[in-house]
């Protein structure tokens, strides 16, 4: 019934809001277990994407947003949760672990997942390389990744902002095709996993147009997962 609400109240309101450009939406796959896997440059990150991928997508979110005390911080624990996102504490590698396992029971169920291969935002608007829970989310579940390339999100919303700009810059959301990563199921996993990752980062690269750091985003301040 949420779903439903929001799909039906809330998207068009948000689409009306930042108007995003999107720019291969016949890539998503209607049914089956997905990855999405993108860039990231802003918190309305993960509310503009769901208005491009036209499923219901399970996010990772920092802990500290499920934390809120009084009427905001209960209301939008509550949005969250029901929203299905899967808290997750950073730099706690059991804790990213354990949400990461999960994500693993939602794509069993033919769910859509989303996750950011840089951990966390980026700082300055380039591409960071890609931390390998990603690699190890597509090994343990088998899923196809569906890589996405954003820009001009962190016009709306930078960080240190507290909100967003409403009517402000339109963002784009260019979406590729769908990535199998079946034939690395032989390599050592370890080996498996960094290439897989970098595999999906240099195809995000490909849609964002970034400029590629090579180097990790320290503000994740996290290690990398199994």
């Amino acid at each position: 019934m949420f779903y439903t609400f929001m799909t039906r109240v809330v998207r068009p309101i948000l689409w009306l809001v930042f108007r995003p450009r999107v720019e291969g939406g016949e890539n998503v796959p209607d049914y089956g277990p997905i990855i999405v896997a993108s860039n990231h440059l802003s918190f309305i990150d993960s509310f503009i994407i769901p208005l491009a991928v036209p499923r219901p997508v399970t996010y990772i979110a920092k802990a500290d947003y499920f934390a809120g005390k009084g009427f905001k911080g209960r209301f939008v624990r509550w949005f969250l949760t029901n929203l299905g996102h899967v808290p997750v504490k950073r730099g706690a590698q059991r804790a990213a672990m354990g949400a990461l396992e999960q994500a693993v029971d939602i794509l069993d169920n033919s769910g859509a997942f989303a996750i950011y291969p840089e951990g966390t935002r980026s700082p300055d608007g380039r591409l960071y390389r890609g931390r390998t829970g990603a690699g190890w989310l597509v090994l343990a579940s088998g899923a196809r990744v569906l890589p996405v390339g954003l820009a001009g999100t962190e016009k709306i919303q930078p960080i240190g902002s507290s909100r967003p700009r409403v009517f402000g810059p339109r963002p784009t959301v260019r979406i590729g095709e769908p990535m199998d990563f079946s034939h690395y199921k032989d390599l050592p996993p370890a080996k498996a996993r960094r290439a897989i990752t970098d595999e999906i980062v240099q195809m995000i690269q490909k849609l964002s147009g970034q400029e590629y750091t090579g180097v990790y985003n320290e503000r994740a301040n996290s290690s990398e997962a199994p």
